[in-house]
């Protein structure tokens, strides 16, 4: 495994991209004037679709797509939890709080080293089991520092349910993504194939919470669009992309820095302070970042 200057700057350049997510949504329910499970299905379908339709042009520059069979296979497989990770954590959030949905989603990490462990037979190190776990806490520390009042439910149980789904599913994704790659595909092919196969499953899902893709403001479609060039096209395809170099713990340990990020961006578009349960949490995460990372090292010597 290869640690260097150049997977660390795509890998922070793709969680900068990444973290616009949350706010290119807010902008896009203030436009739309409403939320919830539909609309944001609607997002989710259309920033794939849009990402699809983009890459789909220059699917004939890939050789591998018209030969490797078992590649692109398992690049459709990744698309199918990428489609099941946005069904199910955004459906989520109309069952139980954002704080439950995010905290169980951020168990992602935690997912993707039991996976490689039980399914590629690569057992961490100790340090980096621990690492993980920091990391984590540290994440959950970030969620709960931005608790909000919520209205329990008697289908919490059904929500949470759905998150941690959300969490295996991404995870998934990831493990499927990379062993496409392994087998041959280039990044280009790989997204291509993956970002459609979730578009496809996911665009059907909006008519069963009644949501459409017509008739929003035009500002709307915008905030759309700049979800499908950035979150999706630049940060999903760099965390994919850093999969061919270094382990999916890594890569999912690196995703949490998200909320981070898109912390720093609230308050400069929405002036809202991250509070000091945030900001700990933060730094319980950096801690476990490094912690991973030096585990990581000490597998490779």
């Amino acid at each position: 495994m290869v640690l260097n200057w150049k997977i660390g700057l795509v890998l922070s350049v793709g969680v900068c991209a990444a973290s616009t997510a949350a706010i290119f949504t807010r902008l896009a329910f203030d436009a739309a004037g409403t939320s919830g499970a539909g609309i944001s299905l609607v997002l989710a379908a259309s920033r794939l679709t849009i990402a699809a339709l983009i890459l789909l042009p220059s699917a004939r520059k890939f050789p591998e797509l018209r030969v490797n069979s078992q590649a692109i296979y398992y690049a459709g497989i990744a698309g199918i939890f990428l489609a099941l990770h946005f069904a199910t954590w955004i459906s989520s959030l109309s069952y139980t709080s954002i704080t439950a949905s995010t905290t169980l989603v951020a168990t992602n990490p935690l997912w993707v080293t039991l996976f490689s462990w039980l399914w590629f037979k690569e057992k961490p190190s100790l340090l980096t089991v621990t690492g993980v776990g920091i990391a984590v806490f540290g994440a959950i520390a970030i969620g709960f520092g931005n608790l909000q009042i919520q209205t329990a439910t008697s289908q919490a149980l059904l929500g949470n349910a759905l998150a941690l789904m959300g969490a295996c599913a991404a995870s998934l994704y990831l493990l499927w993504g990379r062993e496409a790659q392994k087998l041959g595909l280039s990044i280009g092919a790989y997204v291509t194939v993956a970002y459609t196969t979730a578009a496809v499953i996911l665009l059907p899902l909006p008519v069963i919470f009644d949501s459409g893709y017509i008739d929003h403001p035009i500002t709307f479609y915008l905030y759309v669009l700049l979800m499908a060039l950035f979150p999706q096209l630049i940060g999903h395809t760099s965390f994919n992309w850093a999969m061919r170099s270094i382990s999916p713990t890594l890569v999912a340990l690196t995703i949490l820095f998200e909320p981070i990020c898109s912390s720093f961006l609230g308050y400069l578009i929405y002036q809202e302070v991250p509070g000091v349960l945030e900001f700990v949490g933060a730094g319980v995460l950096l801690i476990g970042v490094a912690l991973a990372i030096v585990g990581a090292r000490q597998q490779d010597i």
